[in-house]
């Protein structure tokens, strides 16, 4: 019988530090700073063994995103341009805005709820929600659903 998976997004700070080091390994030999997993596995200092049980099991979010639908749940200040702002940080990102749904704000505050497809995107979904959290009058952003 096959194993049903169920996937998890946790905060990095609760994570054991073994799973925080494989994804260390898997950065060095993905950048080219290491040649081989032996090498990449000294260099953080865990095992060869430990670094297989966990890698197919460790990955970042953007890694699991690409070529996804990501749906975001974003409250913004009722100021004119901040959706505008958003809107234009996903574009530059290279991602596809597939719908937009904003709420009528109250008490000042906007709630919208922005899905995108993410294959085209040039950067990974951290370095957008980086750049979205930066943008003046944006107050929260959260990953709502992932495809």
């Amino acid at each position: 019988m096959k194993e049903d998976k169920k996937f998890y997004i946790v905060d990095k700070s609760v994570l054991p530090e073994i799973f925080l080091k494989v994804m260390d390994v898997k950065n060095l030999l993905a950048s080219g700073r290491e040649k081989t997993v032996q090498d990449a596995v000294n260099n953080v200092g865990i095992s060869r063994s430990a670094f297989y049980k966990y890698r197919d099991a460790v990955f970042p979010l953007y890694e699991n995103t690409r070529g996804k639908t990501v749906t975001f749940g974003i409250n913004l200040d009722d100021t004119k341009g901040v959706l505008s702002a958003v809107l234009n940080s996903v574009a530059a990102a290279g991602a596809n805005i597939l719908t937009i749904n904003q709420n009528i704000p109250i008490n000042g505050i906007a709630n919208v709820t922005i899905s995108i497809e993410t294959n085209a995107m040039d950067k990974d979904i951290g370095h957008l929600m980086d750049s979205v959290e930066s943008l003046p009058g944006v107050i929260s952003l959260n990953i709502i659903a992932r495809e």
